[in-house]
């Protein structure tokens, strides 16, 4: 297909009314999107492409928030990435309906990895904003993450190599640590809790081989924790073609949970060219194309920035750049269907805020004396995206806390 090219200016006019009318034209011929699992961030996706007219089917996993959506064109259940028939299923369902074009948006880790390792299967059909998994793997393997940031010059985490337990008397451990699997995979309680943080030598002692057990084929990473708190953790996120960002923002986690290295409950996008530039050598590196999110974390004790995570999907508070400028999976979905959008930075200043995981950490910091209660409903109002909630689309909202308790005491 060829792609439809502008001016990287979002202010001129002509490009603004070129890029408007080539998604009028993509529309009219019914291209959709389709999301597949993932939690409020596939929400976020929907009500994106929802809200510029584009239809969108949600292949529901474990999260069926979005599914609540009224911007969800049709809900189906997702009989999951680890099923032995997962892509025939894809292909059957573009043949029942009438999906065939239309762009797949993989809404968690597990179905990045069966997009990137069936890519031309589905290529055939689809369209992708997942690269091959020749390119996808750098990113969503976190071993050759970190020797590709080695190789340019990207500071990370100490990393040791340990894959025995026999190893663990003769290595000079910095503690805290913590343990997280190379490649996410399946659902257990190190997959579910992300990162296992040791305190020292016998907590690592107790839990590894429980943790090597559970870490899946890319294997465990034993790293140092990289200390401050969520201020000073920051994500590049992007939409990139040929490892170049179409759309772009740098955000700082205010509040997250766990606070040492939970996901964020309270973002707010920052100017941070230090972060930008230390993501954009990565993509360049590799010519990325698709939809990134990238974490790094400064050292409260030198002041360096490191790479903590790269995530090869949409993150879970996309829907910030609605309120920043930057609409990530319009200009994904265009991109995919053969349209170059103006180059955009998202601006300084939005939040997006997850309220119902959100309130334990504010109670913390009020009791703690770090923010007043006025403090914190100031931050409610003006560029303030909501996970769950939003004035045109209340359902989900009222849906999440009941969905929350039931995944809870589902596990």
């Amino acid at each position: 297909m060829t792609l439809a090219r502008w001016s990287l200016d979002p202010d001129n006019k002509d490009d603004a009314e070129n890029f408007s009318r080539s998604g009028e034209s993509l529309r009219s011929r019914g291209a959709g999107a389709i999301v597949i699992g993932g939690d409020c961030g596939a929400l976020g996706v929907v009500r994106s492409l929802g809200r510029a007219g584009v239809p969108t089917f949600f292949l529901s996993g474990r999260n069926r928030l979005a599914s609540y959506s009224r911007y969800t064109t049709r809900h189906l259940k997702w009989p999951g990435s680890d099923h032995p028939n997962a892509v025939a299923w894809l292909i059957d369902i573009a043949a029942q309906h009438g999906l065939t074009g239309w762009t797949l948006f993989p809404g968690a880790d597990e179905e990045v990895r069966l997009i990137a390792k069936n890519y031309d299967e589905l290529n055939a059909t689809y369209r992708l904003c997942t690269p091959a998994w020749e390119t996808t793997k750098w990113f969503a393997d976190k071993a050759l993450s970190y020797r590709l940031a080695g190789e340019l010059g990207i500071d990370y985490p100490k990393t040791y190599n340990i894959s025995d337990a026999r190893q663990l008397d003769a290595c000079d451990f910095q503690f805290p640590l913590i343990l997280k699997p190379a490649i996410k995979e399946g659902l257990n309680a190190l997959t579910r809790a992300k990162v296992w943080r040791v305190g020292d030598r016998k907590a690592l002692s107790d839990v590894f081989e429980k943790a090597i057990s559970m870490a899946g084929s890319g294997g465990l990473i034993v790293q140092e924790l990289v200390p401050g708190d969520g201020s000073g953790q920051f994500s590049y996120a992007a939409v990139c073609q040929d490892g170049r960002p179409v759309v772009s923002l740098v955000a700082r986690r205010l509040r997250q949970a766990p606070a040492d290295f939970g996901t964020g409950t309270f973002v707010e996008t920052v100017e941070n060219k230090a972060v930008e530039e230390k993501a954009e050598r990565l993509l360049h590196e590799i010519g990325y194309n698709g939809t990134v999110e990238m974490e790094f974390k400064r050292d409260s004790r030198d002041g360096t920035l490191k790479l903590l995570d790269i995530n090869p999907r949409i993150w879970t508070w996309t829907s910030i750049g609605d309120v920043a400028g930057a609409n990530f999976p319009l200009a994904m979905w265009l991109l995919s269907q053969g349209v170059v959008p103006p180059r955009v930075h998202a601006r300084p200043g939005a939040h997006w805020t997850y309220l119902s995981r959100d309130i334990l950490q504010v109670c913390k910091q009020i009791l703690a004396g770090t923010l007043s209660p006025a403090q914190y409903l100031r931050s409610l109002f003006g560029t303030t995206a909501f996970a769950a909630f939003a004035a045109d689309d209340p359902l989900p909202a009222f849906v999440d806390f009941p969905l929350a308790l039931q995944r809870y005491f589902g596990r």
